[in-house]
């Protein structure tokens, strides 16, 4: 038999429970800011990949990009009509979406996310 007992003690055991505790606050109010920066990714994807889409006017693009905010939980507060742009590329027309998203972390700290998505609407990639 083993004399001395092996494994954590109450203390080093709260101790990694508040480490990982911290780092899951970090995840989850990292997470949704992530989470919308990909909802645009995927609306401007989707708007490039429309049949006739280069046709149309820059504003009927960006009504039709807001539709797709609205059903992929983007807020207007964050991302605002201001904050996209149609212009005429090289290759063809090219839409951007430039923008700052804000979250307060603990008390007087905030984590500021900064988001520059640009997709050509010539069925191209984005780059």
């Amino acid at each position: 038999m083993k004399r001395n007992q092996t494994g954590l003690t109450l203390m080093s055991f709260i101790v990694v429970l508040a480490v990982l505790g911290f780092f899951a606050f970090i995840g989850m109010k990292l997470f949704p800011m992530y989470e919308r920066g990909y909802s645009v990714r995927s609306a401007l994807k989707g708007i490039a990949n429309e049949a006739g889409v280069a046709d149309k006017e820059p504003d009927q693009i960006k009504d039709e990009l807001f539709k797709r905010f609205d059903v992929g939980y983007v807020d207007d507060s964050i991302v605002s009509r201001d904050k996209v742009k149609v212009e005429r590329g090289d290759n063809g027309l090219v839409i951007s979406v430039d923008y700052e998203e804000r979250v307060p972390m603990l008390y007087n700290l905030d984590v500021v996310g900064r988001f520059d998505f640009k997709q050509p609407l010539n069925g191209g990639s984005t780059y």
